[in-house]
């Protein structure tokens, strides 16, 4: 029998922190309710507006980050903060180092911060992340802010989970070589050179301007800004951009098929757990063990096994 819910779903919709807050642990701890919530959640979502926060760690991420909410704050605009933090190998909690820097929204009531273990999720943003986006989308924030653990060269989900990409570099440690190298001109919309008022800074945006020229022509061509987060000098020039590119997608019908993609996206890996969970039946586990031998004296093959257990779960 499944467990009744320790919040009422319709104070997530109105925005009750306590309920919200109780909501995204359902969520990312996966408790009994967890998905018939997610369905009730989903038709809640797509008002607010995602914008990604990644780059390479010590890029100030976090820092931009709480100075780019507060700035949203002083417009009017509710904000919602999924920080990406690394996961604990003992506890498989996040370390919850991002949250300890947002000092300046983190008791604004119309701010929702919370820190969440990347969970080993190559792509610096896990699946419980991107569900916890959509609990704060049903709860009515304007704006969400979605940053990524920063483990250097594998921060590419966030390109499918935000609206708006947003990649973060400074000036002394080679960024911009490693962020052709790890795919971040790709995904970015534009570029934060940020702890601009360091020596090399203007050196920096010059070389990655230089690697943008060589891109393939397209509609929106991404910028480079440069900021100082931790005075918040360029912050007001970052949300003005996000709202350029935001314009530029929903003038172009490219916002619609952005998040059409992203459900695409969310619809596969949805189909692809259910199967996994579906396949490895306990008959299953017993034809692997019982064959691997076979494999291991090299008397069949990994493709064997492989197509025996297929054919086992298709006649079933």
């Amino acid at each position: 029998m499944a467990r009744k819910l320790s919040f009422d779903p319709e104070r997530v919709f109105a925005g009750d922190r306590v309920a919200v807050s109780r909501a995204i642990s359902l969520v990312e701890n996966e408790l009994d309710g967890s998905e018939e919530f997610l369905r009730r959640v989903f038709s809640k979502t797509g008002r607010a507006y995602r914008v990604g926060i990644t780059g390479p760690p010590g890029a100030g991420k976090s820092t931009l980050t709480n100075k780019l909410a507060l700035h949203y704050r002083k417009q009017g605009l509710s904000v919602g903060i999924i920080a990406v933090d690394p996961t604990s190998p003992f506890t498989g909690g996040a370390l919850l180092g991002d949250r300890v820097r947002m000092t300046d929204v983190e008791l604004d009531e119309g701010v929702f911060i919370r820190s969440m273990a990347s969970r080993g999720s190559l792509g610096g943003l896990s699946k419980k992340a991107r569900e916890a986006a959509d609990v704060l989308d049903a709860s009515g924030k304007d704006i969400i802010i979605l940053e990524t653990v920063g483990v250097g060269q594998s921060e590419l989900d966030i390109a499918g989970a935000a609206d708006t990409t947003v990649v973060v570099l400074v000036p002394e440690s080679g960024d911009s070589i490693q962020a052709m190298k790890a795919g971040l001109m790709e995904i970015a919309d534009f570029f934060v050179l940020n702890k601009a008022d360091r020596a090399g800074a203007d050196q920096a945006v010059m070389s990655i301007k230089m690697i943008l020229h060589f891109k393939s022509e397209s509609a929106w061509t991404p910028d480079v800004l440069k900021a100082i987060a931790s005075d918040g000098t360029g912050v007001a020039e970052i949300a003005a951009k996000v709202a350029e590119h935001r314009s530029h997608l929903e003038r172009t019908g490219k916002l619609a098929a952005k998040r059409q993609h992203r459900l695409e996206e969310r619809i596969r890996e949805l189909v692809a757990d259910r199967l996994r969970i579906d396949f490895w039946s306990a008959e299953r586990k017993r034809i692997l063990s019982s064959r691997i031998q076979d494999v291991m004296n090299y008397s069949s093959t990994p493709y064997d096994l492989a197509h025996e257990l297929i054919n086992n779960f298709r006649n079933q």
